[in-house]
């Protein structure tokens, strides 16, 4: 089994009225992709916990984040036709669908979970494994660059590749 295509996303927040900030994605040929995403007029939501969790702040996004039609322009050249994955699927396909409603643009690629690909003994061993691989690489977690890196790591491992 080839690596998968991860997807990861930052966001405002963790709940109701949170946005995407910042997604990473991890292709198939091993390249890593992140960009920051400029809140769209309307998207007011800050949760303070999420940006210390993070540590970008609104000023840095408004400063060097892309704006949505921007992000999902090159989402949609990078990924087009493929299946990312993600191990926060549920959060991360809401705040994709969120980035593209309000880009009016049509998503072209799907997104699963990661988790889908393997199998029981594989999903034990996964968190154990993914805190052994984010201590080794000594990446900064939440952000979405790193975070790609440490799971496609952590799914190389798991699967033995």
């Amino acid at each position: 089994m080839d690596l998968p295509a991860i997807i990861d996303l930052e966001a405002s927040g963790f709940g109701r009225g949170s946005y995407p900030i910042e997604v990473g994605v991890r292709m198939q040929d091993g390249s890593v992709h992140a960009i920051l995403i400029k809140p769209a007029q309307g998207w007011d939501h800050w949760d303070e916990s999420a940006e210390n969790i993070h540590g970008i702040s609104r000023e840095h996004l408004a400063e060097h984040g892309k704006n949505v039609r921007e992000v999902a322009i090159f989402l949609n050249e990078l990924c087009r036709g493929l299946t990312v994955y993600s191990d926060a699927w549920s959060f991360d396909s809401s705040w994709l669908g969120r980035l593209y409603d309000e880009a009016e643009i049509v998503q072209r690629f799907k997104v699963d979970t990661l988790m889908r690909l393997l199998n029981e003994d594989e999903l034990a061993r996964w968190s154990d494994t993914k805190d052994a691989v984010a201590q080794e690489l000594e990446l900064d977690l939440h952000r979405a660059a790193n975070d790609v890196q440490v799971l496609s790591e952590t799914f190389k491992r798991i699967k033995a590749l």
